[in-house]
Order: structure tokens, then C-alpha cells, then sequence
């Protein structure tokens, strides 16, 4: 009976409303339908087709059709939430059809009709006509949002997949729906009287869209449409994959409206936060669905660009906004402009993630952007008032920005090759670009050049070489896979390379920065020097390689650059074999060094002369260091090793070592008092018995090795011999002489060597600097030094190193402030040839020096120790201009120098000299590595051609050097022989037999020199 009447009054108000000529009595009319109550599903149908027909979709002229619009969006609103099973196809095309009106009201007259409106609501008082049409236009527009978001919700409740017919429908409604949200966004500022209401209208269709997308998501066969495609079954649908590719069709169309309107929410400025977060967070939530399906029927890696550019965009606004500014920049403010460009990053991350092969197509978009946090933190970290920006982004921004690249080599998706290809574009081997644009110095780099390096430019921008250094000691942390360890091991090389470049060498020196939190123990940021985190990140790295197939490519980059040309290089390796021997297993220590130490035998016999930096120099520099970080038992070893041979060999390896520092003070008790014994005994008697004719004829460094000795032994033990003060001062005096008077090379070479090293073991001796002879020694020294021919020779500069150690003693000795006095004046000009020197070295020893000497002379009258041209005297600037304050000063910062370097900070006085001393020792580098690789292109080739006639040659340099050694050998037998004789030691039966075996070495060591000279 309802029923009927129900149906009666229907269709009484459809023939009313049809009948009616009157808009306003069919919008009364219209709205009456809202009350009447429809138990049959039919008749609702009937009722939205109706509606369907009233709707006037015709270009709005007046207020009259909005009204009219309105009242049938209100009614069929009310039927949205009951039973509309049997008329959701009707529904659909109204919701078509008033989208499409909307978008022909509001699209073709939008630029003319919309702004006609806007500005009349501004112009126009509040009873003016025009402004009633606006808000009614823009109640209608909230009305025709929330019909959406209520038709959303009914398809969830009815999922429609068998019908195709309706499938598209549905489809189509779907993109209309979305399409007016985002349309609706981009002209919310026009419409700011609604704004807020618009907007949370927004985020409920949004929040609709979403639940419908994951309602037809559960209702379909994911796996079976994941097979079929593997199988390849193209042409043959089958109704599954038909509703499959209908759901994929909804989600596709949602995820790319859902990044316009993040987009558009973006170029707001974050005035849409709500519509910017629900929007990317949609996306991500819809990619999360199909269980892998949408891969390739979305461009998933345009979103991850998207995000990225999004991102960049918004850092980039933060950094030009801070270049102009000189004022502190505080941590609230950091993280306010840093938090927009997490969220982006966050959200790339969950993608990429999910993605990887399509966050490998992108790859090099995603490490240009990695690369540039790093670069903004190393530039914010070299500005004090940057300092809490530059934390905040190592907080916030560069643990998310790095996981975008864990997400592509951390993926077991990936296969080796496509993960090694990123490797070699981000480490690339090339030189870095040269370009006028890109020569810009690496203290005056501006925050804006970090922007403008592009994708192909980033293996070869230089702006790039400190961060890409960081990002690979990150990844160096952070390899999970035995793929991406081998790789980055590989790659080792590379950063050794790097390191070279004379702009990295000053900055790993001096540039301190934050650290994430994730890098060490600390949950705060810690500021770590660079060098410091380097070789940390690659102590880390050596843990996580042990035990995989990276290891033993690690060993052999560890024996291959053990004698790196760099002496960074050489620091750096040096620490990680010490890190080995320090934590490895005994035996591996043991067949360490009983593989090291034979190569050092090897190296001895080329390189007996002992020259700074050579080979085998270099090679005992490498053995002292890693011994020093060992157990005492392989100090004993190694010193057993070279010691226990008596041989002229043997000699030359323990001279090397002591030349090195070797550790004599971590040798057990009784090995150590048996070295000090043998020291002293040796030393005594080299001195006591010293010999000028043996250094005239003797070219070799073994005949002073006593002397090297006991100054290794003095700088790491406490040695307390009162008998040898006279008898050292008076063998210098002795040894100053006959510097004077030496005329051949070979002997000035031995003389500067003795002279060095008894400068060393006499500033190891207080109570000598009171002695009478240390006049003598210090006349001596001014004489040969300052006046003598030998003070232009090269061997001198090997000695000032000695001398300023010995010139610091000088601070216990007693002296008389007269300029009458000779020995005063001699101290004078010794502390004058000192400071007159300009290399960074020398002058910082010469400070030291005079330092240690001002702190304990008993002297008032300081300021003639300083003379006029002083090297500190100079103006930094100019170069030219001298004054005593400027020495005076920086004397001052260097006694006090406790307080006036609480923190250390990085500067362009501190870079600019470092940067020249890296030049210099690039091109060293790149002198010495290009003779080796002539010297084994050589070998490996033959050499032939018009070298074919140095094939001539029947022995090689080594052999040649190796016979004279032996005959400088015989000679110092020799006159060991004659005072055996004079002091009628041994028996006669000893000597003859002796002299008979020494007669035939003599003739064979002949016969020798006779086959290399014809060679």
C-alpha cells in the first residue's frame, strides 16, 4: 500500500516538474522529491534517469539554473546511501553529466566568466546580484565534490567488474571525478570565500577514491593474472584478467591524478599540506597494490622523478633564500624548510623500494640529487652560521636521500651487471671536467653551482668530487649484498685517485662535517674531520667484506698500494693493514709478515743507498707502522728477523728500519736490553774510531748505521750512558771539520747524513748543552751552516730538520746576552738561518723550535734571536711588507695555542696553502707513477725498434749497483783488516786463514766488476 502511494506522489511531482515553465517552482518541486521514500529499487532507477533529463547542462546565465542544478544534486545525494544496486549505471551518468557541465561552466568560461565573478565578489557590495550567483556557483561546486565523494563510496559498496558495458562507464566516471578535484585545486585561490571548505571536500574524495581502489583491488585474482602474464598468454582473455585489467585501469587513472593534484599542491608554497600529504601518500599506497601488476602499466619511474624534482626544487629554494643571509640560521627554521623535501624523499624511497628496476631507470636522476644534499652539507658545514643547517640536513636529509640508492643496489631484484653499471657512472675513472665555469675554487663554491650540474656532468664535475668521496664511504657502510662489496672494492682505487686532486687532499686535511646518526654509536650528529670518517667508513667496510668474495680482492688492493707514491694515500692504506694485523688471527698475522719481510729482503739489494723515498725506505716506513700496531711478539720477530743475519744485506734492511723509527721500545725486556747493548758497543766504537779516509772512499750509508742506531734508540727509550757526552760532542767537532774540507759527493752525502742524525742524539741529552764543548759544537755548526762552503750544499736542508731539534736544546744552556760574545752571537745566527726559512715545514719546526727555547732560555733580550726578514715577519697578504708584530703574533698564537684553537674551523688560510702543496704533490705522484708504468710497458714489450740497441746491455741497474756494493765492502774490510793487524788480535792461524778467503772474495768481487763493465 506504501508503496503505491509512494510511487503515486513520484510520479504526480515528475509530471509537475516536466510540466512546469517556472524555474524556481520546479526547483521547489524538485526538492520535494527528497522527502518522498522510494522502498522500491525501481523506482529509484526511474527517479535518477529523470533527473538525468532535468538537468540543464546548457552554459549558465543566471542564478536560476545553479539553483536548479543544486536542488537535483541534493536529491539524488539522499538516494547515494541507500540500496542503488539496480540504478548505478544511471547514477554514473549523472555524475558524468553534471562533471560535464560543471567543466564547461567552470573550463571554457573559467578565464572570463570565473574571474568576472571573483572580482565582482571583491568589487560588488553584498546584495549585489552577481556576488549571489558566485556563492551559489561555489556551493554547487561543494555540492557537486561531495556527490563524488558519496558516489565513490556506493561503487565500493557495489564493485562493478562483470558488466563491460559498465566497466567503462565506470572508468570514465572515475577520471571525471578525480579531474574535478584536481581542477578544483588549482583555482582554490580564486575561490579563497569556500576555500577551506573546498578543500576538506577534497580530502574526502580523495580519501573515496582510495578506498574504492583498494575495495576492487581485494576483489580480483592477483596471482593469476601475475602468471598469465610470465606464461605469455597475449590474445587469450579469460574473464579474470578482463576485471584485472578494469581495476588495473581505475588505479592507473587514480595514481596519476593523485600526482597532479601533489603537484599542484606543491607549487603552493605548503599552503595545501592536507591535499599534498593525502595526495603522495595515495600514491603510495596504490603502488603497494596488484602485488607487483601496476609495474608495467604505470610510469612509475615519473613518479620517482617527480618526487625527486619536487624535492630538488624545494631544497634549492631554501638555498637561495640562505645565500643572502649573514645571520645564524636556527634549527627550528632548518627543519621547517628541510621537512617539506623529507616528506618527497620518504615517499621516493617507499616507491623505489617497491620498484627498484624502475628506480634503476632513473638512477642517474637519483644520484645527481643524492649528490647534491651532500654537496649543500659540506658547503653549510664550511660557514659558521650554516652550522646548525648543515646538521639538520645531515639529520634529516641525507639518511632518506641514501636510501634512495640502498633501494636500487640493495635489491636482490637487480642483477649484478645493471647494480655495477651504476658503480661505474658514479665512480667513474675519467679526470675531473676543466671547464672556465667549473674551475671556481672550492672556498669560493656557491651553494646555486650545486643546482645547475647536470645528469651527463656529474662523473666529471669537480663541485661533485668531495661528495661523491662521501657517498661512497656511505655506501662502503651500508653494502648489504656480497655483489655490491665486490663492486665497491673494485672501487678502491678510485677513491685513492680522487684523494690526489689537490682540492680533496687540502679538504680531507682540514674540512670537518656532520655525520648521521646512523654512521656511529650516537643517535645526535656527530662532526667528524673528513679524514677521520674516511678511514673509519672503510675499517667499517673491511668487517663486512671478511668473509665474502670481496676479501680477497681487498688484500690484493692492500698489497698493491702498501707503497702508494701519495703519502695520504700511503696514510690511508697503512691505517687499514694496521687495523688488519691489530684484529686478525695470529697465524694471519704471522704469515703476514713472513711475507712482507720477504719482500723486503727482495727490495734491499736495489736500493742499498738508502735515498729518501725509496723503495725500500718506504717499504720499512710501511713495516715500522705496522708493527708498532701489532702483538710485542712480532716486533721481536721482525727485529730477530733483520738483526740475527749478519750479512751486508741484513745490515741495509736494519739501517732502513732504524732510518723509519722501528719501535725498539715495544721489544720484550731481554731483546730490548740486548739491542741497547749492541747499540751502545756499536756506537761507541763507530765513534771512537772514526775514520775519514773510510767516508772518502765509501759511498754506502751501512759504514754509519751505528750512528743511526743510537739516534732511533734515544728517540724511544731511555737510555743513561754518562760516558757518552764528551765523546759525542768531540766526534761532532771532529765530524764539522772534515765536512769542511770534503770535496767529493758521495763523502758530503755521508757527512750531511752523520750530521743529521748526531744532531738528533744530542738533543736527546740535556746535560750536554751545559758542557764547555757545546760552544765548540755550536761555533762549529755556524761555521759550516752559515759561513762555510757547505752552506749552499743540498745535504744541509736534510740536516735543518736535526738542527732545529738541537737549536731547541739550546734552551738549557746557559748563555751571555753580549753581542761581543762569539758563542752568543753563533746561537743568534743558527735561530736566524731557522726563521729566515719560507717552507710550510721548515717554518713550523723553526717556530717550534724557537718556542721551546723562549719558554726556558734564561735570555730577556728575545727579540735577537728574530731576525728582521723572519719568515713569520712577512705580511700574509702582500707578501712583501715585514714587521716584528706580525712575528710576534703568530709566536703568541703558537705558545698559546691550547686556548686559540678550542675548534677547529675550516677556512680559506688553511685551504689555499694546502691546495698548492696538493698541486705539488699530484704532479710528484703523477711523475712517479707514469716511470713505473714506462718501466713495465718497457718490460712487458721488449722494447724493440731503434731501442733495440740497449738490448747490448748483458746485465740490468741492479746487478751493476749490487757489485759495487761489494767493492765498497771490500775497501771497509780492508782498513778493518790493517788495524786487525795493528792490534795483533786473534791468532796468527785465524788471520792467515781470513786474509787467504779474503784474497779469493777479492779476485772473484774483480772478476765481477771486470763482466759489468764489458756488459
Amino acid at each position: 500500500m506504501e508503496s503505491k502511494w509512494s510511487n503515486a506522489r513520484l510520479q504526480s511531482l515528475l509530471e509537475a516538474i516536466k510540466s512546469s515553465d517556472v524555474v524556481e517552482s520546479r526547483v521547489q518541486l524538485i526538492m520535494k522529491l527528497g522527502d518522498v521514500v522510494l522502498p522500491d529499487k525501481s523506482d529509484r532507477s526511474y527517479l535518477v534517469e529523470c533527473l538525468n533529463t532535468f538537468w540543464e547542462d546548457f552554459t549558465c546565465l543566471d542564478v536560476s539554473q545553479c539553483m536548479l542544478n543544486k536542488a537535483i544534486l541534493h536529491v539524488a545525494a539522499k538516494f547515494l546511501t541507500e540500496d542503488i544496486s539496480q540504478c548505478l549505471e544511471q547514477f554514473l551518468l549523472l555524475g558524468t553529466k553534471k562533471l560535464e557541465s560543471f567543466q564547461l561552466l567552470y573550463e571554457n568560461q573559467g578565464s572570463t566568466w570565473c574571474a568576472k565573478h571573483l572580482k565582482m565578489t571583491v568589487m560588488e557590495t553584498q546584495d549585489s546580484p552577481e556576488e549571489e550567483h558566485s556563492d551559489l556557483f561555489f556551493k554547487l561546486l561543494l555540492d557537486l565534490v561531495a556527490f563524488s565523494t558519496a558516489s565513490f563510496s556506493a561503487l565500493s559498496r557495489y564493485p562493478i567488474l562483470g558488466n563491460t558495458e559498465l566497466k567503462v562507464l565506470v572508468e570514465n566516471f572515475v577520471l571525471e571525478q578525480l579531474n574535478l578535484a584536481r581542477d578544483a585545486t588549482s583555482e582554490l585561490k580564486k575561490i579563497h570565500s569556500v576555500g577551506p571548505e573546498v578543500l576538506n571536500s577534497i580530502q574526502g574524495l580523495l580519501d573515496a577514491a582510495l578506498k574504492l581502489c583498494r575495495v576492487y583491488s581485494e576483489a580480483v585474482n592477483w596471482e593469476f593474472y601475475n602468471a598469465s602474464i610470465q606464461q605469455d598468454t597475449q590474445g587469450m582473455e579469460c574473464e579474470e584478467t578482463t576485471k584485472i585489467d578494469h581495476v588495473i585501469c581505475i588505479i592507473k587513472y587514480t595514481i596519476e591524478r593523485f600526482c597532479d593534484l601533489g603537484s599542484l599542491a606543491a607549487k603552493d608554497g605548503g599552503n595545501l599540506v592536507t591535499i599534498l600529504n593525502a595526495s603522495w601518500k595515495g600514491v603510495v599506497s596504490l603502488l603497494q597494490l596488484g602485488k607487483g601488476a601496476l609495474a608495467s602499466k604505470t610510469n612509475v619511474d615519473d613518479i620517482i622523478l617527480t618526487l625527486v624534482s619536487l624535492a630538488r626544487e624545494t631544497l634549492r629554494c631554501a638555498s637561495d633564500a640562505w645565500s643572502s643571509l649573514v645571520e645564524s640560521i636556527t634549527v627550528t627554521d632548518a627543519r621547517r624548510a628541510f621537512l617539506p623535501v623529507r616528506f618527497y624523499l620518504i615517499n621516493a624511497v617507499r616507491i623505489s623500494r617497491q620498484y627498484p628496476c624502475q628506480a634503476f631507470s632513473v638512477y642517474k636522476e637519483i644520484t645527481r640529487f643524492v649528490l647534491m644534499i651532500f654537496s649543500l652539507k659540506i658547503l653549510l658545514s664550511k660557514e659558521s652560521f650554516l652550522k646548525d643547517a648543515s646538521e639538520v640536513l645531515a639529520e634529516q636529509l641525507e639518511p632518506t636521500s641514501f636510501q634512495l640508492i640502498e633501494s636500487v643496489l640493495n635489491s636482490a631484484l637487480l642483477k649484478q651487471e645493471l647494480k655495477v653499471e651504476v658503480l661505474d657512472w658514479l665512480f667513474d675513472e675519467g679526470y675531473p671536467s676543466s671547464d672556465c665555469e667549473d674551475q671556481r675554487s672550492e672556498s669560493t663554491t656557491l651553494a646555486s653551482d650545486v643546482f645547475l650540474v647536470t645528469c651527463d656532468a656529474v662523473p666529471w664535475a669537480r663541485i661533485f668530487l668531495l661528495p661523491r668521496i662521501a657517498l661512497f664511504l656511505k655506501i662502503l657502510e651500508k653494502s648489504e649484498l656480497d655483489d655490491i662489496k665486490l663492486g665497491m672494492t673494485r672501487k678502491l682505487g678510485w677513491l685513492l685517485n680522487i684523494i690526489i686532486y689537490e682540492e680533496v687532499y687540502a679538504s680531507i686535511l682540514v674540512l670537518q662535517f656532520p655525520v648521521s646518526p646512523d654512521s656511529g654509536p650516537s643517535k645526535n650528529v656527530m662532526w667528524l674531520p673528513m679524514y677521520s670518517f674516511l678511514v673509519q667508513s672503510l675499517k667499517a667496510f673491511m668487517l663486512l667484506a671478511y668473509s665474502t668474495p670481496a676479501w680477497e680482492e681487498l688484500e690484493s688492493f692492500l698489497i698493491e698500494y702498501i707503497l702508494h707514491p701519495h703519502f695520504l694515500c700511503w696514510e690511508i692504506v697503512m691505517e687499514l693493514w694496521c687495523f688488519k694485523v691489530r684484529h686478525a688471527e695470529p697465524d694471519l698475522v704471522i704469515d703476514i709478515f713472513d711475507k712482507i719481510c720477504l719482500l723486503f729482503k727482495s727490495v734491499a739489494p736495489l736500493d742499498s743507498h738508502l735515498i729518501p723515498g725509496c723503495i725500500l725506505r718506504r717499504l720499512a716506513k710501511s713495516i715500522c707502522m705496522l708493527v708498532s700496531s701489532s702483538a710485542h711478539s712480532m716486533v721481536d720477530q721482525v727485529y730477530s728477523y733483520i738483526s740475527d743475519d749478519k750479512s751486508q744485506l741484513s745490515l741495509v734492511m736494519y739501517m732502513a728500519l732504524l732510518m723509519e723509527g722501528f719501535p725498539l721500545n715495544l721489544l720484550s725486556d731481554d731483546l730490548q736490553r740486548v739491542a741497547v747493548q749492541k747499540i751502545i758497543s756499536e756506537y761507541f766504537g763507530f765513534i771512537d774510531n772514526f775514520d775519514v779516509d773510510i767516508i772518502r772512499s765509501c759511498s754506502s750509508s751501512i759504514y754509519i748505521v751505528p750512528v743511526f742506531a743510537m739516534a732511533s734508540a734515544l728517540a724511544t727509550l731511555q737510555i743513561n750512558v754518562p760516558d757518552i757526552d764528551g765523546r759525542t760532542l768531540k766526534f761532532m767537532v771532529t765530524m764539522i771539520q772534515s765536512y769542511k774540507t770534503a770535496t767529493e759527493q758521495s763523502s758530503n752525502d755521508l757527512y750531511g747524513k752523520l750530521l743529521g742524525e748526531t744532531l738528533h742524539i744530542i738533543s736527546h741529552m740535556k746535560p750536554l748543552y751545559a758542557s764547555e764543548e757545546m760552544d765548540d759544537v755550536v761555533l762549529g755548526l755556524k761555521s759550516l751552516l752559515i759561513s762555510g762552503t757547505a752552506a749552499s750544499d743540498a745535504q744541509i736542508f736534510r740536516c735543518k730538520p736535526g738542527l732545529a731539534i738541537f737549536s731547541a736544546g739550546l734552551g738549557h744552556k746557559e748563555i751571555v746576552e753580549s753581542d761581543k760574545n762569539p758563542n752568543t752571537c753563533a746561537v743568534w745566527e743558527v735561530f736566524h738561518m731557522l726563521l729566515r726559512e719560507r717552507h710550510w715545514a721548515f717554518v713550523h719546526l723553526a717556530i717550534a723550535a724557537f718556542g721551546y727555547f723562549a719558554a726556558r732560555t734564561s735570555c730577556n733580550e728575545l727579540w735577537r734571536f728574530v731576525p728582521q726578514n723572519a719568515a713569520l715577519a712577512f705580511d700574509v697578504k702582500s707578501g712583501n711588507e715585514t714587521k716584528e708584530d706580525y712575528f710576534m703574533s703568530e709566536l703568541k698564537i703558537f705558545l698559546e695555542k691550547e686556548m686559540a684553537f678550542t675548534s677547529v674551523r675550516y677556512s680559506s688560510e688553511q685551504v689555499s696553502p694546502l691546495v698548492n702543496e696538493g698541486s705539488i704533490l699530484k704532479e710528484m705522484t703523477y711523475k712517479h707513477l707514469n716511470v713505473e708504468s714506462r718501466g713495465e710497458a718497457c718490460e712487458i714489450m721488449g722494447i724493440d725498434g731503434e731501442n733495440h740497441t740497449s738490448k747490448k746491455r748483458k746485465f740490468p741497474d741492479e746487478i751493476s749497483r749490487g757489485v759495487e756494493l761489494l767493492q765498497d765492502g771490500l775497501k771497509v774490510m780492508g782498513y778493518g783488516i790493517s788495524k786487525w793487524k795493528q792490534d795483533q788480535l786473534g791468532s796468527s792461524e785465524l788471520q792467515g786463514k781470513f786474509l787467504s778467503n779474503f784474497s779469493c772474495l777479492e779476485d772473484l768481487v774483480n772478476h765481477l766488476m771486470g763482466l759489468a763493465a764489458g756488459g
